[in-house]
């Protein structure tokens, strides 16, 4: 856990970013820093590095990248604070995110999320005492097709129940492998999937790059190709172009 995990999240570190200041880091920030024509413009993945190594965003790693990026830590904090993916109090070793919007709400995802909140005794944006398991409800996740569905550290976990996800919660919290249901292995920790999120490699031995496509999402083009639909061609100039670019739609295997 952070050194300044006391303090309100977002205020600066009484030793400023030197908890975070170290040669590795640094060389990783700049590594990202290169990467874009305006240095301003790495601060997403770089508060992504930054909740690699503590597992949120400290007041600590706001002046980091204010630091690095020449901005002002304001303007760091405003951006760490408008996406929800940054966290602003430490995540457990693993993060579970429950999609509570109306879809995956009406399927069950509130009964999910009642569920785990009870089996695991803490409440949204909260982490377990032992720091295993943090738990949050979460906005769409685009998968409506399998709701309702449950994040792990940004992986899927489709057509979940309440019995399923305590199943889940507490094989993570065992050491036992989890797969999630569709894109990877098995489950990166935190803090392993916010480097990848940061743009460094996944260094996992196993990882199946096909992902998967569940049948409900693939009922409409079932359809369009049974009953003989297509879309039209694009208007213009590039409609030759789009027309040598194969059938539409395209043929999966």
């Amino acid at each position: 856990m952070s050194v300044d995990a006391g303090r309100p999240a977002g205020a600066p570190g009484a030793s400023g970013a030197s908890a975070l200041d170290t040669a590795r880091l640094r060389a990783d920030a700049a590594q990202i820093i290169a990467r874009y024509p305006e240095p301003r413009s790495a601060l997403l993945p770089l508060l992504h590095l930054v909740q690699s190594v503590e597992g949120y965003v400290s007041g600590d790693g706001i002046e980091f990248c204010a630091a690095r990026l020449g901005l002002r830590p304001a303007e760091v904090q405003a951006v760490a604070t408008f996406y929800t993916m940054f966290r602003r109090r430490p995540a457990g070793e693993y993060h579970i995110g429950v999609c509570t919007t109306t879809l995956c709400a009406v399927a069950g995802g509130d009964a999910v999320f009642a569920a785990l909140s009870r089996h695991l005794g803490i409440g949204d944006g909260e982490t377990t005492e032992d720091g295993t398991l943090s738990l949050e409800r979460v906005a769409c996740n685009a998968a409506c097709d399998h709701a309702p569905v449950v994040m792990a550290d940004w992986e899927f976990f489709d057509n979940m129940t309440p019995r399923s996800a305590c199943r889940m919660a507490d094989d993570l919290r065992a050491g036992r492998p989890v797969r999630p249901t569709r894109g990877t292995g098995p489950l990166c920790t935190f803090r392993q999937t916010q480097r990848i999120l940061a743009g460094f490699p996944d260094e996992r031995a196993e990882v199946d790059e096909d992902g998967h496509v569940g049948d409900a999402a693939l009922a409409g083009l079932r359809l369009a190709r049974r009953e003989g639909r297509r879309a039209p061609d694009p208007p213009g100039p590039s409609a030759p172009a789009a027309k040598e670019g194969g059938p539409w739609p395209p043929e999966r295997p």
